[in-house]
């Protein structure tokens, strides 16, 4: 029979065939290995599976759950050859899920948040063409609706201008899709493409269609900090607000408006839904259903549309 380590090893390459990322559950499943080797123990129990997962105490109960799911997931597979595996009981570590209130930005914000990316300060030669990189990659995430991942992972080769199609490989759940561009976003990113191609002439850079003043990739924090700079200097957030909007919002509004228009056009939004869906790459409608949340706008037309009905009724 195998060891623990070796079992880890197998599972996630099987869940990896299947599509599955797993990069926190692999991390996870090491410690937890390397747990259960300080213990002595060859075989997983719920008790042990417990303990590991409530180790740090600096962690949300949401946190505890997701250790001991890992956990949990792993131990279904290891009963098919270790028969002594106990599966750890669903609801051990019971915890509601809170999700943040999106923020709904209006066009006028936006266009703001854009201007303010195109005044960001150079201090070296190599800083000209930051303004113009934060300019299109906050475009493009509030014209598309993409998570910023994707956005980050876009490179040269992804962006069929002339078709108007963005490829997104291996995104979120290991799905590849196509977004279509419309024609106003095509004349930008054109520009700018040709614009970084001048910026970079004669200098090595990543092929990642958006990069740092060292060109490489963007990294995550860098364009969350900047956006946060942006974001209180045009009063999106106060001075010293610790919270405030995100840029994960804007992919709320995309998916808000999109059904908005659906309604106002006389569309039928329930058989069209599955659309969004796919373009916004989730893997089940009803997580683009949450993203159509808390809209006034949304909630206007939906009323409106009710309305008729029972109006043609009578």
């Amino acid at each position: 029979m195998n060891t623990l380590r070796q079992a880890v090893y197998e599972y996630v390459n099987v869940r990896r065939d299947l599509g599955f990322k797993l990069d926190k559950a692999e991390r996870g499943l090491r410690d937890f290995v390397a747990f259960m080797e300080r213990r002595h123990a060859t075989y997983i129990t719920q008790s042990l599976a417990l303990e590991w997962a409530l180790q740090r105490s600096d962690m949300q109960p949401a946190s505890w759950a997701k250790r001991l799911g890992f956990v949990r997931s792993f131990a279904r597979y290891r009963s098919a050859t270790d028969q002594r595996t106990e599966i750890p009981m669903q609801g051990l570590l019971p915890f509601r899920t809170t999700r943040a209130r999106p923020y709904l930005y209006s066009d006028s914000e936006i266009r703001e948040l854009l201007a303010a990316a195109l005044q960001m300060p150079c201090r070296t030669q190599l800083d000209k063409l930051q303004p113009w990189t934060y300019y299109c990659l906050f475009g493009l995430l509030s014209v598309t609706g993409m998570r910023l991942g994707e956005v980050r992972a876009l490179q040269l080769e992804d962006v069929d201008l002339a078709a108007g199609v963005l490829t997104i490989r291996g995104s979120k759940f290991g799905k590849s899709r196509l977004v279509p561009l419309h024609a106003s976003t095509c004349k930008v990113l054109t520009s700018y493409i040709a614009r970084r191609k001048r910026h970079w002439q004669g200098i090595p850079v990543s092929s990642y269609l958006f990069v740092s003043n060292r060109g490489n990739q963007l990294n995550s924090s860098r364009i969350h900090r900047a956006f946060y700079q942006l974001s209180r200097q045009i009063g999106l957030r106060g001075v010293s607000d610790s919270h405030g909007p995100r840029l994960h919002d804007m992919r709320h509004v995309f998916a808000t408006r999109t059904l908005v228009r659906w309604y106002q056009r006389g569309h039928d939004p329930e058989r069209l839904l599955p659309v969004l869906s796919a373009y916004l790459g989730h893997v089940r409608v009803a997580d683009t259903q949450w993203y159509l949340s808390a809209s006034p706008e949304l909630m206007r037309e939906s009323m409106r549309r009710f309305e008729q009905y029972w109006e043609n009724r009578s």
